[in-house]
């Protein structure tokens, strides 16, 4: 039997049951003990082999094989590294910062920049290298000229900066930063950094034609410092594609932006890369996703006295839930698929979603946690070179805030609470291992990433995730989280802790969109079309519950509470429905933070 190069694969199990499995283990940084999944397992080795597909799907092919196609170019990601210099100029050593090289890179494939990261955190991170290969034949319409190689030496490269306490030509603990200087109509991707003032070799990078990159932005702060040099601060950022979310097809390397000269708004002298292959091979099928969340799907634990806990959403529309439209009084009974529900178009305040009008109103705000499970939305992230699987929980009413100042704490009555509510977290896969990289979690308008070895584990590679109480926000640990200052201690309560009350979101789950497999392949639901609010919006006078508040506060309170409720979201001050998943931002763009 022979294989064509378009011929689908899927991904089949046999005993054991786990595809690339990351055992748990303990780093120690500074005598503190990190458990993290470290150690990554071949498919083959966990019992898993590739077999032909009667379906004419084309993903899967690439996932997890460890290099993905861009069109001209092939990349693979490195994660073995060689210390070159670390930054003692900062007070706090922990708080240091190494750079590294790229080491063991495969035969053909290049250095596109250099990797750095503080000294605390476990070197877990990577870069990308690359080499030439024939441009596929859908890619080849977007190529520049066929005389262009798509990769090349540099001309030269510039000193950027050096720290200063090299002497007498003795530059032990020397660190040196060089930008590469690519000929006309090619662009670096990164910095070289050597401990010696030698500039590197030319061989030592490439540089890539322009048309196969684009812009790039400074994304965390990561040193900033100072020499007797410069009078300038020096200053080091982790970079990140200025275009995100599943449209995008741009690529990050893992390489750092650094300068003591750039003004905020400045097009960086650094690129990422773009991916050109239309195909995007290294995108999972839809078996490797349903392997996927069997093996990463998180528990989410909700708080021991949580009230108002998730559902289906068909148990919601079957216990009564009222479809309403402008003008009307009284609601229509929405079926168990939504199938009755207006699809498409926008928020457009004409229709939204209410809780029954009879007596079962209050029974059905409690939610009913046996029939709740996670809704799945799977799509490319960072230029197809990871997997988002966003996992979306659905409550049917969110209970009201609990305000904190000091050591008192407040229960508000109204404020936050409104009918329906849309949370969700996202695992981000790494297209070239199959390993989770990270997880964000949503927090209300925001919400953080989490580094995979920064998570609580409750089996094997099954995260945790914690549902705060009434407001349902995820948090990756317990405690209790303040939605305003933590310095003064002023602001809403999300308490978070584990209970009896959980749902496993990798039996529990459905899969609802996942687009770039094409129409078809999966069926969305009818109510995942519903863009309008999954609840009624009620103004109430939420400014004088505060002012009650407030005037019941020690004087010096009562300034710094009064302007964190200014800061506070809008969605606090009225009650109003959110709408449903795919009329989220994130729905097609990035994450926030």
């Amino acid at each position: 039997m022979t294989l064509q190069r378009s011929s689908p694969v899927q991904l089949r199990r046999s005993p054991p049951s786990a595809i690339f499995c990351h055992y748990t283990t303990a780093v120690f940084f500074f005598g503190i003990a990190i458990y993290s999944p470290t150690a990554s397992i071949s498919l083959a080795d966990r019992g898993w082999v590739w077999v032909a597909s009667d379906s004419d799907l084309i993903y899967g092919e690439g996932f997890a094989s460890g290099r993905i196609n861009l069109g001209e170019i092939e990349v693979s990601k490195i994660s073995k590294f060689e210390f070159i210099w670390s930054s003692n100029l900062t007070q706090n050593t922990r708080k240091g910062v190494s750079f590294y090289k790229p080491v063991g890179i495969p035969d053909g494939f290049s250095t596109l920049g250099h990797y750095c990261q503080f000294n605390d955190y476990p070197l877990r991170g990577s870069v990308l290298v690359a080499r030439e290969v024939a441009s596929e034949p859908e890619a080849s319409h977007v190529s520049s000229p066929v005389n262009s190689l798509p990769l090349c030496k540099p001309l030269d490269f510039t000193l950027v900066w050096s720290s200063d306490e090299g002497s007498d030509g003795n530059y032990e603990g020397c660190g040196f930063f060089w930008l590469p200087q690519p000929p006309e109509g090619y662009k670096c991707l990164g910095f070289l950094v050597t401990n010696t003032p030698q500039k590197p070799e030319l061989d030592e990078v490439r540089c890539f034609r322009a048309d196969l990159t684009d812009k790039c932005e400074p994304y965390r702060l990561i040193l900033n410092t100072s020499s007797r040099l410069s009078s300038f601060p020096f200053r080091v950022w982790s970079v990140r594609p200025c275009h995100r979310g599943m449209l995008s097809r741009d690529v990050s390397i893992g390489t750092f932006f650094c300068s003591s000269y750039w003004i905020t708004g400045e097009e960086l002298n650094i690129s990422c890369l773009k991916n050109l292959n239309p195909r995007l091979h290294a995108m999972p099928n839809r078996e490797q996703i349903h392997a996927l969340i069997e093996h990463y799907g998180p528990t989410v634990f909700f708080h021991p006295d949580e009230v108002y806990l998730p559902s289906s959403v068909s148990w919601f529309f079957e216990k009564g839930a009222l479809l309403y439209k402008t003008g009307d009084v009284i609601g229509e009974a929405i079926d168990s698929i939504g199938s009755n529900l207006p699809g498409g178009g926008r928020n457009d305040g004409e229709f939204w979603i209410d809780l029954p009008s009879d007596n079962r109103r209050k029974s059905v705000k409690c939610g009913n946690l046996e029939s709740a499970k996670l809704y799945v939305h799977v799509k490319p992230a960072v230029g197809g070179t990871f997997t988002d699987i966003a996992m979306w929980v659905f409550c049917p009413f969110n209970g009201p805030a609990t305000l904190k100042v000091g050591i008192m704490n407040v229960a508000l009555s109204k404020i936050g609470q409104h009918v329906g509510d849309w949370e969700h977290f996202t695992l981000r896969i790494c297209n070239f291992t199959g390993e989770l990289w990270s997880i964000y979690f949503s927090q209300h308008s925001g919400g953080e990433w989490v580094d995979a070895y920064d998570l609580e584990y409750i089996e094997g590679n099954k995260a945790i995730v914690y549902s705060s109480k009434s407001g349902h926000a995820s948090f990756p640990h317990p405690g209790s989280y303040i939605q305003g200052s933590d310095k003064l201690g002023i602001g809403i309560r999300n308490d978070a802790f584990r209970s009896k009350f959980y749902l496993d979101s990798s039996t529990h789950y459905e899969l609802v969109a996942a687009e770039y497999l094409g129409d078809g392949v999966v069926t969305e639901p009818c109510w995942l079309q519903f863009m309008r609010e999954w609840g009624p919006k009620i103004v109430y006078d939420s400014r004088s519950e505060l002012d009650k508040i407030i005037k019941r506060l020690p004087v010096m309170f009562r300034y710094s509470v009064e302007n964190i409720f200014n800061k506070l979201p809008v969605e606090l001050y009225g009650e109003a429905g959110p709408t449903g998943p795919k009329e989220k931002n994130n729905w097609v763009g990035d994450e926030r933070g």
